[in-house]
């Protein structure tokens, strides 16, 4: 008896080894094969990104730029902007990239508020822009002002360029822009400043909170995932790929002022970050 229970034994241990072994084998060969394929998509798609996707962007931002500027003059801005979102369906389409949102339900019709959201690649534009179904203005950094057709189309359509190296001058900026934020009309910020390498959130800037302090506007905190690997931050290597946005519920301000204002941009973070991947 004592003979058999240890071969029995031994080839139980045999077999778990053998199994564990082959599933080993297994996995190694499917990651093998999931490189080869990443790497032979990537290949594949350069001509595509350099003689489709990159072209129908500079012909998409002149014609629907040109378009924006001249319904903002004959109609108004408000009517205006539909082109941006236009502009930014068909760049995602082509580019391809899906966008799944959630949480719609959390803003109210006909609402203003001072949007948040966090900053990982230049398709977040495009994120927001075609998929958050209200009207906005963006707070963006005046270099962007010099752009030929995008900059005038920005500024004809109201949105607010801030010299970042000035901090006066984006203050007076900042202040000129809050009689826009009425009747509906939204703000976004990127609260970071600027693209995230990594994918963590960078600290906040207090900008949008002192906007939502002194309007008394509540904060809606966005979440965007997935834009990084499509268009990482200091590259051109662009990729197809499907992105996540979030729109979580807004967060008052009545019970927050200048002195907690630290504790309304971690709250805000908090709840950000919550769904970030």
């Amino acid at each position: 008896m004592g003979w058999g229970n240890e071969a029995k034994e031994f080839f139980e241990e045999y077999r778990q080894r053998y199994l564990n072994d082959g599933r080993k084998i297994a996995g190694n060969f499917r990651t093998f094969i999931e490189k080869i394929e990443t790497r032979v998509t990537r290949v594949a798609y350069q001509p595509y990104k350099w003689l489709v996707v990159l072209p129908l962007l500079l012909l998409s931002t002149l014609i629907f730029g040109i378009c924006a500027m001249i319904v903002s003059v004959l109609v108004n801005p408000r009517a205006g902007s539909h082109f941006g979102v236009i502009w930014a369906r068909f760049n995602s389409f082509f580019t391809p990239m899906t966008v799944h949102k959630s949480g719609t339900e959390n803003m109210e019709r006909g609402a203003s508020y001072v949007i948040t959201a966090n900053h990982q690649s230049l398709y977040d534009i495009y994120v927001l822009y075609g998929w958050m179904g209200v009207d906005f203005k963006w707070v963006m950094k005046k270099e962007l002002e010099k752009v030929p057709v995008l900059g005038p189309a920005c500024k004809m359509l109201g949105h607010i360029f801030i010299d970042r190296s000035d901090t006066q001058k984006a203050v007076e900026s900042i202040n000129a822009a809050k009689k826009k934020i009425v009747n509906g009309t939204s703000v976004i910020f990127f609260p970071e400043g600027s693209r995230s390498a990594d994918g963590v959130m960078k600290p906040f800037k207090k900008g949008a909170f002192k906007m939502a302090l002194d309007l008394g506007l509540p904060i809606l905190p966005v979440t965007i995932s997935g834009t990084r690997k499509i268009l990482p931050k200091g590259g051109i290597d662009l990729k197809p790929g499907g992105v996540t946005m979030t729109i979580h519920k807004p967060i008052s301000v009545k019970n927050y002022t200048e002195e907690t204002i630290t504790d309304l941009m971690d709250k805000t973070r908090k709840v950000m970050n919550s769904t970030l991947e």
